[in-house]
């Protein structure tokens, strides 16, 4: 098999014939967004590898399945029941969306230390959780890594903090902001990274 020099054209190129079932100006579209998306990470991260970057951003397959399914679910979502057309929808959460549930789940159980602090804060990370890991706007290694150091990793230090026994008082008030830290730096790094 005969390789190019260059592989982001090779991958611009795969994506193209990938999204050939896209209208025109849907597909030149997608192709600038993820040319962009390449220029960007490799501007931020010069020291990485070409390929791990085109790893990162995805199979061009899958990406070129997602925006046909998008087109589609747009065409479909744009007749109404009585037949005239409507704007379509786009079916998304902001990106906003989960980093913030994700990261104010732990201000309401420092603020609201009695019921029903604590069931909200659970319920804010793990709806922030799922609809972090069905966004389109992260990698696969992203979400995971998202939902490791804001869901797992916060939930397992406060609960070994809570069965150590240890006496309340500052130390819990210190990890429980180093922990907020933790949360609100994981949150400005998936917002830095997300597709657009």
């Amino acid at each position: 098999m005969k390789t190019s020099a260059d592989p982001v054209r090779d991958y611009l190129s795969a994506a193209g014939r990938e999204s050939a079932a896209l209208p025109a100006d849907r597909r030149q579209e997608l192709l600038a967004d993820l040319a962009e998306h390449i220029e960007v990470t490799r501007a931020e991260r010069p020291e990485a590898p070409i390929g791990r970057i085109l790893a990162e951003l995805g199979d061009p397959r899958t990406i070129a399945a997602t925006a046909l399914a998008e087109a589609g679910n747009a065409a479909a979502g744009a007749r109404t029941r009585t037949g005239v057309d409507a704007p379509a929808r786009r079916g998304r959460v902001h990106p906003l969306v989960p980093l913030l549930m994700l990261t104010l789940s732990l201000p309401f159980i420092m603020i609201f230390p009695d019921l029903p602090g604590p069931v909200f804060g659970v319920l804010f990370r793990v709806a922030g959780a799922v609809l972090l890991c069905t966004s389109v706007h992260w990698t696969t290694v992203q979400k995971t890594t998202g939902v490791l150091v804001t869901a797992v990793l916060p939930t397992v230090v406060i609960a070994t903090w809570n069965l150590s026994g240890a006496p309340a008082g500052t130390p819990s008030l210190v990890a429980n902001l180093v922990t907020l830290a933790l949360l609100t730096g994981a949150a400005a790094w998936l917002w830095r990274v997300r597709r657009a």
